[in-house]
C-alpha cells in the first residue's frame, strides 16, 4: 500500500524585492524627496514542485544562498508563495532559531501558544509542561522573555516543544548546528528513538553524516533551483562536488 502524501508543492516560487537606498545621509534624503530609492528583484526560489510522503525524513542540501531556508519557510507557511500552491496534511512546526515563537513572550507563554497551534488543549499542555522544560534544560529561565535567550536556548525550547507536543510535520533548519554538545547529543538521540517513526521531517543540515544516516531521500538545491530530489547518496555527492 502506497504511503499517504504529507506535503505536495506545485510550481512554487519566491522573489524578494530589495530596496537599494543610496540616500544614506540626511542631506541626500532632503534633496531626493521625489526620487525614491530603487529596488531590485532577488529570485530566491524558482518554480519548483515536489511530493513528500508521510513518515519520510528528507534531507535538504545546498550551499548558503541556494534557497533551502526559503523553501522551508514556503512549505511551512511562513512566507506566501508568489506562484503555485502547497498542501500539507497534519500539524506543522518550523524550527529555525525560534521562528514561530514570539520573542516578546516568556518561555512558559510560548510553550502554551505553540501547544495550542499544534492542536493541544490547555490540560494536555499542562501534562507535558514539565517534560518540555526539563528536556530544554530551561528550568531557571521559564518566566524570562525569550528575546533575552541565546540562539541555543531558543533552539532547545523549540525542539523540546516539537518533540514532546508531537507535530506531524517538522521542519528542522540547522537544528544540529546550535546549542552545546550535550543538547546536540539529545537531538541526535531523538532521531535514533522510535519517536521519529510516523512523523514527516524536512532536515536542513550541512552535516553529511546526519543526512546520510537519517534521511530516506534528499534534495540538492543550487541558485534557487531544485537540481535533484531522490537517492540520498546521489544528492550528497552533488553537494560535495559543488563545494570542491
Amino acid at each position: 500500500m502506497e504511503k499517504e502524501i504529507a506535503i505536495k508543492a506545485r510550481n512554487i516560487s519566491k522573489t524578494f524585492h530589495i530596496s537599494e537606498d543610496s540616500h544614506n545621509t540626511v542631506k541626500h534624503r532632503l534633496f531626493n524627496l521625489f526620487n525614491p530609492p530603487r529596488s531590485r528583484e532577488v529570485p530566491a526560489l524558482k518554480s519548483l514542485s515536489l511530493e513528500i510522503k508521510k513518515g519520510e525524513c528528507i534531507g535538504l542540501l545546498g550551499r548558503n544562498g541556494s534557497g533551502k531556508s526559503t523553501l522551508v519557510k514556503l512549505l511551512a507557511g511562513v512566507y506566501p508563495t508568489d506562484s503555485g500552491y502547497v498542501n500539507i496534511k497534519g500539524s506543522t512546526m518550523l524550527m529555525n532559531l525560534g521562528v514561530g515563537m514570539s520573542h516578546e513572550l516568556t518561555a512558559r507563554e510560548n510553550i502554551y501558544v505553540s501547544g495550542s497551534v499544534l492542536g493541544l488543549k490547555i490540560k494536555e499542555v499542562d501534562a507535558l509542561f514539565d517534560k518540555i522544560v526539563s528536556f530544554a534544560e530551561l528550568e531557571e529561565f521559564i518566566d524570562t522573555k525569550i528575546k533575552f535567550f541565546s540562539s541555543g536556548m531558543v533552539a532547545r525550547l523549540g525542539f523540546s516543544i516539537a518533540v514532546n507536543a508531537g507535530a506531524d510535520v517538522m521542519f528542522l533548519d540547522e537544528i544540529f548546528a546550535v546549542g552545546d554538545a550535550k543538547f546536540q547529543e539529545k537531538a541526535v538521540k531523538v532521531f535514533e528513538s522510535s519517536w521519529i517513526e510516523g512523523r514527516t521531517v524536512i532536515l536542513v543540515s550541512h552535516s553529511m553524516e546526519t543526512i546520510r544516516q537519517y534521511c530516506h531521500r534528499a534534495a540538492y538545491m543550487k541558485k534557487g533551483e531544485l537540481k535533484y530530489f531522490g537517492d540520498t547518496g546521489t544528492a550528497i555527492d552533488m553537494y560535495l562536488a559543488d563545494n570542491q
